[in-house]
């Protein structure tokens, strides 16, 4: 399928709908963190479900990213066909296909996986023996978001014990992620939910230490929390995705005087036209359900102060207008996704523009890997 756009083109020849990244943005938010962890004893992993793309995943790494994490098999082969050697599939893998091919590209790259369950452990085992090949085991611990995980404390340092005591597998620390607490809208909220993080993490090490053992590597965090993981004493590894794009819903957290985070900036829009005006007040935009995620809510309309996103079918997206507002046929508008992250699995490429004009086109080369 042909690229929306070509470099040196204005914005307003994109084809759309297209994800368009402001790459000034885009840079700042690289830089941002890199500030904010100054002095910080911590490693970055980020997330790479967020952008499923390479060249981000590479210009990370060139930062000083350890590697990357991913949430699927075939997500980590996409990256490390695309040039990233360390990554951990930060999930569950089950399924004899899948546990082939998770041991097939630890061949080709530093691999790391999670277990939360022994016949989880057992199959790993079995398929790194088929394989000769060596994985790097961590330990899920459910430190409050009740989704996976082994319970925190003695049950995730017998499952530790378990894993250290396979051949092929190299128990690599603790993961830790408290999801939940990512979009708690208020400071207060985050920070509590994090230090019940910490107390599992901490106690774990505890009952790990009991059992002989350390977890060289405690990693979690994610970008509405990073900095509450960071200073914790226990983490030294974070896992931030999306803060590289940020999206409508990250931009409901609140800052300690109530106001909307800004440490990063949002650099990624939903490029879309203007093809219908059916009445007064009403404007018809072609980027729909097709286009971008709504389970966190319709998108933001990032130019016209006037219109709001109310309502998407599969192509069609529909703007209220405020009286007195216009959209010609054909304008082109950018929204703010209501979450980065399913958004840009929608898409094949990622169109960086600078001044108004194309500099770059980076293919999204996880695209559907959820398998």
């Amino acid at each position: 399928m042909s690229p929306p756009a070509e470099p040196g083109m204005p914005v307003q020849a994109v084809d759309t709908p297209a994800l368009l990244l402001d790459l000034d943005a885009f840079e700042h938010n690289l830089e941002a963190l890199d500030r904010s962890l100054a002095g910080q004893a911590v490693r970055l992993r980020p997330h790479a479900k967020s952008h499923k793309c390479a060249a981000i995943a590479r210009l990370q790494v060139a930062r000083g990213a350890v590697g990357v994490c991913c949430q699927k098999v075939s997500e980590a082969e996409a990256l490390v066909d695309g040039g990233v050697h360390d990554v951990v599939v930060s999930n569950e893998v089950i399924g004899e296909r899948e546990l082939a091919r998770l041991a097939a590209l630890a061949l080709r790259a530093q691999v790391g996986v999670l277990v939360d369950d022994p016949q989880g452990v057992a199959a790993l085992a079995g398929a790194v023996a088929g394989a000769g090949a060596r994985l790097d085991v961590y330990v899920e611990v459910d430190v409050g978001a009740g989704r996976c995980g082994v319970p925190t404390g003695e049950p995730a340092a017998a499952l530790a014990t378990l894993v250290a005591r396979q051949p092929g597998l190299r128990f690599a620390g603790l993961h830790a992620y408290q999801g939940a607490a990512q979009h708690l809208r208020t400071p207060e909220a985050r920070a509590a939910a994090i230090d019940t993080a910490v107390a599992g993490g901490r106690a774990t090490q505890t009952a790990l230490a009991r059992a002989g053992l350390h977890a060289a590597v405690v990693t979690g965090a994610g970008t509405g929390t990073y900095l509450l993981e960071a200073a914790s004493g226990v983490y030294n590894e974070i896992q931030p995705g999306s803060y590289v794009f940020m999206d409508a819903d990250y931009q409901r957290n609140l800052d300690a005087d109530g106001a909307p985070l800004s440490t990063f900036r949002q650099s990624l829009y939903l490029l879309a036209t203007v093809m219908s005006r059916p009445r007064p007040g009403r404007a018809v935009v072609d980027a729909g359900l097709k286009a971008h995620s709504v389970d966190s809510g319709m998108p933001l309309v990032a130019d016209f102060a006037g219109a709001r996103y109310t309502r998407a079918s599969d192509e069609h997206g529909v703007l209220e207008l405020a009286p007195g507002t216009e959209l010609p046929l054909g304008v082109r508008i950018r929204l703010v996704p209501g979450h980065c992250d399913p958004t840009v699995n929608l898409h094949e490429w990622i169109v960086g523009v600078r001044g108004g004009v194309v500099e770059c086109l980076w293919a999204v080369d996880a695209r559907g890997a959820f398998f």
